[in-house]
């Protein structure tokens, strides 16, 4: 085997996977947290060490040659066996000491896991915590994240879920708002007030057509998508939406809206590889956590 293609390095073949999932150098570039032009150098590095032309570039991006194709499953498997390396030799430390992170929607992440996590730490200073607020789903099999907390069951093979329960639902509106405009006593008076929704989300149009409201996005007068942000319009006045309960009874400025609309609750899982749970500091921050979430929890 000639030398240079001997020294293809792990960096190089992960750039080549990442463009070829995503489709162009600028994609994969925030998928990988690098810089574009660092990873077209690396792109460039790999085609001269093997010979071989990866990608040809088209108007929409960067396409695959046959090449490129044939050898995209190779890489696929390298990333697949690192990927095994790397959890088998997690799942042999025995150590309390090190890093464990988490992942969880952002109102989880804003409203109740900084308590928790203070706990722990206050407990345990020898780990070290990492949180990620995030609503997409890290890739757990990958090490994006150790822990998940999941407002759906993850269906991964390899990774051990556990539902903790639910968190409650409710309408509100900043106390603000309501001596404005009035207290709405009926599912009909609710509709002739100022509606916060989602953006493009069709969550909460979701939840409300399932109790018989058929409306569509414009029936909120104003949107957004970021949860965190979207409560905080709520709580500034800016009309009636939809929150946690928890969140809103530790806050003076908000009152519970009751029309009588029962709104299905979030289910809560607890997530994380099978392997990876068996580690000393990652199974007491699961049980920490499970703890913590309790009395939120119904």
């Amino acid at each position: 085997m000639d030398k240079s293609v001997r020294d293809i390095d792990w960096s190089q073949m992960q750039a080549f996977l990442a463009v070829a999932e995503a489709g162009s150098l600028s994609a994969a570039a925030r998928v990988l947290g690098v810089s574009q032009p660092t990873l077209g150098r690396q792109i460039r590095a790999m085609e001269e060490q093997t010979g071989l032309t990866l990608f040809r570039r088209q108007p929409r991006g960067l396409d695959l040659t046959q090449d490129g194709a044939a050898l995209l499953p190779h890489a696929r498997a390298m990333r697949d066996a690192m990927r095994d390396v790397a959890l088998y030799a997690a799942g042999h430390d025995a150590e309390m000491a090190g890093v464990v992170r988490i992942t969880a929607s952002e109102v989880v992440a804003h409203h109740i896991l900084p308590p928790i996590m203070a706990g722990i730490r206050a407990n345990h200073p020898e780990i070290e915590l990492e949180l990620v607020p995030s609503d997409r789903a890290e890739n757990l099999l990958f090490r994006e994240a150790d822990i998940a907390v999941r407002m759906y069951r993850p269906e991964q093979l390899d990774v051990v879920a556990r539902r903790l329960g639910e968190l409650e639902i409710g309408i509100f509106a900043a106390r603000s708002y309501l001596e404005r405009r009035g207290r709405p006593e009926s599912p009909e008076a609710l509709l002739q007030h100022d509606l916060i929704g989602y953006d493009r989300s069709e969550l909460i149009l979701r939840g409300m057509r399932a109790v018989g409201f058929d409306l569509t996005r414009d029936a909120f007068s104003t949107r957004c998508d970021n949860q965190v942000t979207y409560w905080e319009l709520l709580r500034a006045g800016c009309g009636i939406g939809f929150g946690q309960r928890h969140v809103a009874r530790i806050d003076p400025g908000v009152e519970e809206i009751d029309i009588g609309i029962a709104i299905p609750g979030l289910p809560v899982w607890l997530a994380a590889h099978r392997q990876l749970r068996q580690i000393s500091r990652l199974g007491h921050v699961w049980d920490r956590l499970a703890d913590g979430l309790a009395p939120v929890l119904r």
